[in-house]
């Protein structure tokens, strides 16, 4: 069984990395583009029966800076 966790930064909190790659895409000529947000997916081969609980355990311990991130789950 698999899993996908995506982790983003929460509304309102600074991305340097988001910033700057919005920057970029203007260098090179991306116009269009006024705002980037950078985030993480990270996929977990779990073994068979783990529940969606677990794996939210998972990111709250671990995975994941609850204070300033949030965080999805898909169960593949």
């Amino acid at each position: 069984m698999k899993a996908q966790v995506h982790v983003m930064l929460k509304n309102g909190v600074l991305d340097p990395q988001g910033e700057a790659v919005r920057h970029a895409l203007g260098a090179m000529g991306f116009d269009g583009v006024s705002g980037v947000r950078q985030g993480k997916v990270l996929e977990l081969d779990l073994a068979d029966g783990t529940t969606e609980d677990t794996v939210r355990e998972m990111c709250e311990k671990l995975l994941a800076n609850t204070v300033i991130e949030s965080y999805r789950v898909d169960l593949l």
